[in-house]
């Protein structure tokens, strides 16, 4: 190492002088070999390694996680050393509330994918069948076949036979209010889906506001600098942006598939309503 052969060689020079005789003129009558080169060898060799090993970098002990990241640490040790929970533990502490944020979304898409999948029904053979029931049969049995079928449609078809007896503009208003009711239910969840859409990026981004002052802390209290330690704080702060943006990309698409599914489910409501009033109507007193 030439840095290392030339501090030695520097303080060889101061060395001599240390060990050198006080006293010029004993020096200059002491013979070349009375000077103990041995001992100036040595003293050189052991400054040179004292300053050499004081510009070592400082090991910085790690303190013990706090808070839930301890208790996650100590109680789940197989999961935290895993890739996603060291991610997770580097992240800080606004990574408990994102993992809120994740299940509460993942619970929203499942429970509204289940259900609008349920609701879902052959609109064009229910509302013939119903009219046929109708024609034959009476408001009564096509009540009877509303009622034994599944979903929205069906709902407010079926509130709609029931008014029959008081006309048309009864039939319209049952019909009506069934379908702001069965709206209701189809909308169900989609508020807090976008909520963990819109707040979950703003979570991350405030949890590497956070890490960066965090980090920039560091390395204002650190006797040396390097570029290893700022790009470490920087990716660790950059944790918590990353995981909100993760989960807010299916909250977004999912919120938006799901109001296109109950859109198409409002045209099939208006359609077999305005079908079943017409026919009602045609029908008159007889049905």
């Amino acid at each position: 190492m030439a840095r290392n052969g030339l501090l030695k060689w520097a303080l060889l020079l101061v060395a001599a002088l240390i060990v050198a005789p006080a006293n010029p003129a004993v020096a200059q009558d002491a013979p070349a070999d009375t000077l103990n080169f041995e001992g100036v060898m040595n003293t050189a060799d052991s400054l040179a390694w004292s300053l050499s090993d004081s510009t070592d970098e400082v090991v910085i002990v790690e303190q013990p996680l706090g808070g839930f990241m301890g208790w996650f640490e100590t109680n789940l040790p197989w999961l935290a050393q895993s890739g996603a929970g060291q991610l997770f533990i580097k992240g800080g502490n606004f990574m408990p509330f994102l993992l809120i944020s994740a299940i509460i979304m993942v619970a929203v898409l499942i429970e509204r994918f289940v259900t609008l999948a349920k609701a879902r029904t052959n609109t064009r053979r229910l509302i013939g069948t119903v009219i046929t029931t109708l024609r034959t049969d009476g408001v009564t049995a096509a009540a009877q076949v509303c009622e034994r079928t599944r979903g929205p449609i069906a709902a407010i078809l079926h509130s709609g036979l029931l008014r029959a007896d008081r006309g048309p503009e009864a039939v319209e208003k049952a019909i009506e209010t069934s379908g702001t009711i069965e709206m209701s239910f189809l909308e169900r969840g989609l508020v807090t889906l976008s909520t963990v859409a819109n707040v979950a990026p703003l979570l991350g981004f405030l949890g590497t506001v956070s890490g960066m002052i965090n980090a920039f802390e560091a390395i204002a209290n650190a006797d040396q600098v390097n570029a290893k330690l700022v790009a470490s704080g920087i990716s660790e702060a950059l944790i918590t942006t990353a995981t909100g943006l993760v989960i807010a990309i299916p909250a977004s698409i999912g919120y938006s598939f799901f109001l296109s599914v109950i859109d198409r489910y409002i045209i099939e409501m208006e359609e077999t309503s305005a079908e079943l009033v017409e026919e009602l109507t045609q029908l008159g007193p007889r049905a």
